[in-house]
């Protein structure tokens, strides 16, 4: 055959692709075991959950990325899907886990803050975080769901900061797009709809007469 004949068409995109957001309770069952897999995995983990960035730009960040006495971290360019690099804040638990990577390695310079466990000189790679998570997930004795990654942990941090302005959290989780945000990982649950509309005013019922 000379040429595909296929080539030219798109492939088609599901109507509704399944996007899974880790709840609470899972987080904390994959927290409860996470120093069982590794250390690393453990940090990669509170990292996922505290800033809300994706295991590939948390995988391969340096400790020039980091500042300890600011509390901030710097997220390159070059790591993010988006190109954007960006400074965020970091929360207490987030800086105890840098603490912790700290004291399991060199902690200077362009050092790898999750170093390979076989091979230093190149950060933890994609095949192993993704092992990690599902050997934790069988340590913590969760049932099997599709699509439930690393990536559930950026929903988890979105549709948590749901009441926030969509700038602050797209800034805090290195978003360029708000609407990329509102369609692919916000998703209200009935408890937060159920609040919203116990929030709202009564209408004719409250009305004086």
């Amino acid at each position: 055959m000379g040429r595909n004949p296929l080539r030219g068409f798109r492939t088609p995109k599901e109507k509704n692709p399944k996007r899974v957001t880790l709840t609470c309770d899972e987080y904390v069952a994959l927290l409860r075991v996470a120093a069982e897999v590794d250390w690393r995995f453990r940090v990669m983990l509170i990292l996922a959950h505290e800033t809300g960035h994706r295991i590939g730009a948390i995988r391969q960040l340096r400790w020039s990325d980091i500042d300890m006495d600011d509390c901030h971290i710097r997220w390159r360019a070059a790591t993010e899907k988006n190109g954007y690099e960006h400074v965020t804040p970091i929360t207490q638990d987030a800086r105890d886990a840098l603490l912790e990577a700290l004291r399991r390695t060199d902690g200077v310079g362009e050092s790898w803050v999750l170093p390979a466990p076989k091979a230093a000189e190149g950060p933890v790679s994609r095949s192993r975080a993704r092992t990690w998570w599902k050997k934790a997930e069988k340590l913590a004795g969760l049932e099997p769901r599709p699509w439930r990654g690393w990536h559930s942990l950026r929903r988890k941090f979105a549709s948590d900061l749901m009441e926030k302005p969509l700038k602050v959290l797209c800034n805090l989780g290195g978003w360029k797009s708000p609407e990329t945000v509102l369609q692919c990982y916000q998703h209200p649950d009935q408890a937060r709809l159920r609040s919203a509309l116990e929030s709202r005013g009564r209408g004719a019922d409250s009305a004086p007469n």
